[in-house]
């Protein structure tokens, strides 16, 4: 039988699906005929034109194609200015006449002239240096792109702009952040905030891109890596491009960085390649190497930014395919990699261990299994109890499970990172009521020391029944690789979307009288249970906490001890002469919280007004230090802080309350110089700079450094490098 003819007696619509049945059936064909290759979205077939399929395109039969199968499930990874591939090649024909060219075009499928020759991965693979003929040929072939006529490209998106280097690559930075990390955050957002990388990273990295040489826009192909570039078997032209779908209008030095990242040359090469485009684009358009030395590693940085996110997403979803223990290995080596590579464009300050990686990837694919077992030797969840914890009746080991399960599932929004512990928001089937998962962060780099357990701390003041509004502790045991875990009552706002509500602006006036009251009722907590000591007849707080801040100083890094003494803080051992000076009264100690900054309290609609929670600074001490602290640590109006030493003293017997007056002012001082060396410190270590309180505390570290040096008494030292000091200010 011959082909169909398709008459026109049938109509247009007819033919249309007769056309139409002839390409899906010949598309359908090409996916059992085996991969050539893969692109982002497509999987791409090589076939021969059967006669029916050439009469639809107008090809001789026999007639080699490449059929782009748009691949099913494939993650939104990548940049994408025009939707249509077809328009594209279109355009650029004019100035490459030798690119594809599109035959026919489907919403799931393409049919594109066959491009004859062999690609560069095919003789040449990643890592290997590629032969000078063809970097210069590589070279001539982005120089030519430029060539192609704007008014031939399709039509821009909205609000794309119109000139400029640093607009162009600001561009980029929002639209990776729209097109793949938005669209990808449901299911990702949480395994990122867990690995340290905040929502707003690349929004940041766009804020903070400079000023930058002009270059003229120009077409650019954004995809040229070596699977891309085709060797043509004729030799005229050495190098083809395919594989045109992710091709932009913009600035040319984004092709170059693109082009060197994704052809991983050898480091030696790099130059070679650098000056070859150099001088290909010299001779067609000047203007485009203008800055090129300064603004090449921004484009750089770019691209190792925005490859955090795909590298992240498909190393985390590969453990889907196989959750062996070389796939996990695998995969926490790939996300370390990227991670690694992104720290320094995305401002990632202290990033995750391997182990830490892999515990999260472990919990992450965990979750997703849904409780069975994988398809290697692990189990999807499995724990230990704390022997030193009772379990509880409401919460059974099974609902521990389920918490476990849901922690790997949570959105980012609700993850929450501090400076101590990493802690995430779960519902538990069958219950009404959310609970977190509390663990410690093994990125955390906290200068003071911890003295009690948290659930020890806990466990007591709900033994004894006073009026401090705290979390539940629920369970306590080790998970995966033998890490340490609590879950505890949520005492932030149980719909899912309302973040936990902090002072961090301030008491209110009902607030300041709760806490105050709160941390009276403290006092009655037996804390002989917790830390025997302070009960001794010889021991004193005041001195105890002396020697804790000299311990901290003494054991800074030698980078933040050379830092403070060019600024003009003591080391430890002048620092423990100036302490010295000081005397207290030594008050009855009580069980104190050691850290009320704003975000460890969370507002409550009842008569208790607040939350405490974050206990792990917890200690044993005089009660009228943890309120001087709460006022260092939070903003406090003088109003506010004269009602709360006034409801404190009159709530609270003498032996709590004997000269506080005179004594609040040393206590006072003594944690300005604190916040002095630890701040400095976070400063040189870049370490817990995500967390909140840490963000707010280092914006006014030059007004902390002088409150130091006047409570110690010291002059405020001239630094000999005025920009360190302009810095810091």
């Amino acid at each position: 039988m011959g082909a169909p003819s398709f008459p026109r007696f049938l109509g247009e619509r007819a033919i249309r699906r007769q056309q139409d049945d002839v390409c899906r059936t010949f598309a359908e064909q090409a996916s059992r005929s085996g991969a050539k290759s893969s692109g982002h979205h497509n999987q791409n077939y090589v076939l021969a034109l059967t006669e029916q399929m050439a009469r639809v395109v107008g090809r001789e039969p026999g007639t080699s194609v490449t059929v782009r199968v748009r691949r099913a499930e494939v993650l939104p990874v990548v940049i994408r200015t025009w939707p249509n591939e077809a328009e594209i090649l279109q355009a650029v024909r004019g100035a490459l006449p030798h690119a594809p060219e599109c035959l026919l075009q489907r919403e799931d499928f393409a049919i594109h002239s066959y491009v004859e020759g062999v690609p560069l991965s095919g003789v040449c693979g990643n890592g290997k240096p590629v032969d000078p003929l063809l970097v210069e040929a590589m070279a001539q072939l982005l120089a030519r792109m430029t060539q192609v006529r704007r008014e031939a490209l399709p039509k821009l998106p909205e609000g794309w702009p119109r000139k400029g280097s640093r607009s162009f690559l600001q561009t980029l930075a929002h639209l990776a952040d729209g097109q793949i990390r938005q669209p990808n955050w449901a299911e990702f957002g949480g395994l990122f905030a867990s690995l340290g990388v905040p929502d707003d990273a690349l929004t940041r990295f766009a804020e903070r891109v400079p000023a930058m040489a002009r270059r003229p826009y120009s077409l650019l192909h954004a995809d040229l890596h070596r699977d891309n570039l085709i060797v043509s078997y004729g030799g005229q032209p050495p190098l083809i491009c395919v594989d045109w779908e992710l091709a932009t209008y913009g600035d040319p030095l984004h092709d170059l960085a693109t082009h060197l990242v994704r052809m991983r040359y050898p480091e030696y090469q790099e130059a070679e390649v650098i000056e070859a485009w150099a001088t290909a684009m010299g001779h067609v358009r000047p203007a485009a190497v203008n800055g090129l030395d300064r603004d090449l590693r921004r484009y750089l940085a770019f691209e190792r930014a925005q490859s955090l996110y795909p590298d992240v997403m498909r190393a985390a979803r590969s453990l889907q395919q196989s959750f062996s223990p070389k796939a996990l290995d695998d995969a926490t080596a790939a996300v370390d990699r990227a991670l690694r590579h992104a720290a320094e464009p995305l401002g990632l300050r202290v990033l995750p261990t391997e182990a830490d990686i892999e515990r999260v990837l472990f919990r992450w694919q965990s979750s997703r299994l849904n409780g069975r077992a994988g398809t290697g030797r692990y189990v999807a969840v499995g724990w230990e109890r704390d022997r030193r914890f009772q379990a509880r009746d409401e919460f059974p080991d099974r609902a521990v499970s389920d918490a476990l399960l849901a922690e790997g599932r949570a959105p980012a929004h609700r993850v929450f990172k501090g400076t101590g512990h990493l802690n995430t928001v779960v519902r538990v089937p069958g219950s009404d009521r959310a609970v977190v998962v509390r663990r410690k962060a093994d990125d955390a780099c906290r200068r003071e020391r911890s003295f009690l357990s948290e659930h020890a701390v806990l466990g007591a003041i709900e033994a004894a029944n006073v009026p401090v509004a705290v979390p539940r502790v629920l369970a306590l045991g080790e998970s995966y690789q033998h890490e340490p875990f609590a879950v505890h009552t949520y005492v932030g706002p149980q719909d899912a979307n309302e973040p936990p509500d902090h002072p961090v602006n301030g008491l209110r006036l009902h607030e300041a009288d709760a806490l105050v009251d709160q941390l009276c009722a403290l006092t009655r907590v037996d804390y002989r249970q917790l830390d025997p000591a302070p009960a001794e007849e010889n021991w004193s707080f005041f001195p105890w906490l002396c020697d804790q801040l000299v311990r901290l100083v003494d054991g800074l890094p030698k980078s933040s001890q050379q830092l403070a003494r060019m600024l003009g803080l003591p080391d430890s051992e002048r620092l423990r002469l100036i302490l010295s000076r000081h005397v207290v009264t030594d008050r009855s100690p009580a069980l104190l919280h050691g850290d009320l900054n704003p975000w460890n309290l969370v507002r409550r609609p009842d008569e208790l007004a607040l939350t405490v929670i974050d206990w792990e600074m917890a200690m044993v001490g005089d009660p009228l230090y943890d309120l001087v602290r709460h006022m260092h640590l939070t903003p406090t109006r003088s109003e506010i802080r004269e009602r709360m030493f006034r409801r404190w003293a009159r709530s609270l017997p003498s032996s709590h309350t004997e000269g506080w007056a005179r004594d609040w002012h040393v206590y006072r001082g003594i944690e300005i110089v604190r916040s002095a060396y630890v701040d400095l410190d976070r400063l040189v270590t870049r370490s817990s700079l995500d967390a909140p309180n840490v963000r707010r505390a280092l914006e006014g570290y030059a007004m902390t450094l002088a409150a130091a040096s006047a409570s110690l008494g010291l002059p405020i030292r001239a630094t000999a490098n005025p920009y360190l000091a302009r810095a810091l200010a």
